[in-house]
């Protein structure tokens, strides 16, 4: 069983740096690794001038630019190209609404079927375009390794603008970039921008930036107020925010920034899915956009056409965003069953035979997109690389991939021999690819042998302490203290603090099937605490009794459910005392 590790200790030197902050602002400072009063202020206080810059400091963006500016002013026909997940589909949305916006209306979004198409950017979706006399593509959040489709293009007298973050593949010291137009993606070897961890959206968003900048310098869009980009923003932090991308640089503030502009979007198709929800808009949350509202969103494409996510969010007609939103939902609840399912024959498998050093498992009739979630869980659950299939309706065999830290799926699967992928892409945790009948079969063998050969690294089996703490100490006065690193995500994860040695005054399970557990706590000062935990593994359940003395890890939460704001805790792990 893991257990708690508590973070190293400031010097006091350090403590010195951040003598004007509380301690526990001081010490969570220190924990992100801040070692300047200028670095904690910037962290603290995102400023909008300052973090977010100029947008044509990214590679490419002028060319891009310009040719966009030549489609408009020729009434070109323009199809913007979008991946089908959470932040493909609200990166499609920051440029239909661009475009709206300008009222330029020679444009169509294009999201492709994650089942009957699969991820990436098609050559039959180019040859459709062309059918419908398209002279641009714009794509987002994808093309980065879609040469084909990028060559058809060009071959059919279309040209192609790249918007993605992907990690581009590399090939004999080099970085294999398609021949498009323009390409915007900052982990270009050539880019120097000053983050290139932007999610697909925020790259969209970069572009609307540039266009509007450059349009307003020109002479044109007289009629846009300026910074009216900024509602978009919502999109761009939802993605921000559910693709998770580190919440560092320009990310922080995008993610800080849309969250505010989330809690005030009037855009209709959100606000109905929050009602649906039961979320409290002006209270929003990075929680409620990962475990409520991206869900919702990924749903879409994973049982059903992501066109229905793309639809609710950009719906002009309050009827249609309510039907929408009560769509999604219900796609959601059959996504959940479907998962189950699909896990439990998963882990039969899995007990059946002997684990590799990367698992790798599947079946014809596992639905692909569903595939990343098996991945995900499992990987979590055996520690180690995980690659699962199944199969689309074309017959391809396809996957989703996950990665412990260890390595880098990307690297994982560029390492192996050339014939036994079709296709892949992704980032260092997570990937997708797609593999022949005949190589699925070797492919654990394959797998395993190159990760047996890869540098690796190691991972930690405790669970990282920010900071002792006492019941008496769970109040407002420290939870707003800890609210000034929000919001929280990948690079900047919510501080996890230990109670030691605390009684069990009552224990609660809840749900449909008492699958979620709340834990009451007593302070000294006699107040009871609350302290909560989704989806509860049986091993922490069976520890929790009433009257049993515990080490409790847990996080601090503003609950707004009953609409009166609560504090709790959020369990992470539940010890008994040694």
């Amino acid at each position: 069983m893991e257990h708690w590790e508590l973070a190293g200790q400031m010097t006091k030197g350090e403590k010195k740096v951040f003598s004007e902050y509380p301690e526990l602002v001081a010490e969570l400072l220190f924990r992100r690794g801040i070692k300047t009063k200028e670095e904690a202020e910037k962290f603290l206080h995102p400023d909008w001038d300052r973090d977010v810059r100029d947008p044509f400091g990214i590679l490419g963006m002028k060319k891009a630019v310009e040719r966009i500016f030549r489609a408009i002013g020729t009434e070109e026909r323009i199809l913007i190209y979008g991946d089908y997940d959470c932040d493909g589909i609200p990166g499609s949305v920051v440029l239909h609404d661009f475009f709206t916006k300008i009222g330029y209306r020679n444009f169509a979004n294009y999201i492709p079927h994650r089942h009957d198409e699969g991820y990436g950017f098609h050559v039959h979706a180019v040859e459709q375009a062309k059918e419908k006399n398209v002279a641009l593509i714009i794509t987002v959040d994808v093309g980065i390794t879609d040469y084909a489709a990028v060559s058809k293009a060009n071959e059919l007298g279309i040209d192609v603008i790249i918007t993605d973050h992907h990690l581009p593949i590399e090939e004999n010291g080099k970085q294999k970039i398609p021949k498009a137009y323009a390409v915007l993606n900052s982990k270009q070897w050539d880019d120097t921008y000053h983050d290139d961890m932007l999610c697909g959206a925020g790259v969209a968003f970069k572009l609307v930036q540039a266009l509007l900048q450059k349009g307003k310098a020109n002479g044109r869009f007289s009629d846009i107020p300026d910074g009216w980009e900024k509602w978009l923003l919502d999109m761009a932090g939802l993605s921000t925010v559910a693709d998770m991308v580190p919440l560092q640089k320009e990310n922080r503030a995008l993610a800080y920034f849309g969250l505010q502009v989330m809690r005030k979007s009037r855009r209709k198709g959100l606000m109905a899915l929050l009602q649906r929800l039961g979320i409290d808009q002006k209270n929003i949350t990075e929680d409620d956009i990962g475990f409520m509202i991206a869900p919702r969103i990924n749903a879409a494409s994973r049982i059903d056409h992501p066109l229905r996510a793309f639809e609710l969010l950009t719906a002009a007609e309050d009827i249609d965003a309510l039907r929408l939103a009560r769509l999604l939902d219900g796609i959601n609840d059959r996504r959940k069953g479907l998962v189950a399912a699909m896990m439990k024959e998963a882990k039969k498998k899995l007990a059946e035979r002997e684990l590799h050093e990367v698992i790798v498992l599947g079946n014809p009739d596992w639905h692909p997109g569903l595939i990343g979630l098996a991945a995900n869980k499992i990987m979590e659950d055996f520690s180690r690389p995980v690659f699962i299939w199944g199969r689309d309706a074309t017959g391809v065999i396809k996957g989703s991939c996950r990665s412990d830290g260890t390595v880098s799926v990307v690297e994982l699967m560029t390492s192996a021999r050339a014939e036994t992928f079709l296709q892949f892409g992704g980032h260092d945790g997570a990937g997708g690819f797609s593999v022949s009948h005949e190589s699925v079969h070797t492919l654990e063998i394959e797998l395993s042998s190159v990760y047996q050969k890869m540098e690796r690294k190691e991972q930690t089996k405790s669970i990282q302490v920010d900071k002792k703490l006492t019941l008496d100490q769970v109040n407002w006065e420290t939870y707003e203290q800890i609210a000034l690193f929000a919001p929280f995500g990948q690079a900047n994860p919510k501080p996890q603090f230990l109670f030691e040695n605390i009684s069990i005054l009552a224990v609660r399970k809840f749900g449909k099937a008492k699958e979620h557990l709340e834990l009451i706590f007593r302070g000294e000062d006699g107040k009871r605490i609350s302290a909560i935990m989704f989806f509860a593994p049986e091993e922490i359940s069976d520890r929790a009794e009433k009257g049993k003395a515990v080490d409790l890890i847990a996080t601090f939460e503003k609950s707004t459910y009953r609409k009166t704001p609560e504090l709790r805790l959020r369990i992470v792990e539940v010890f008994d005392r040694a």
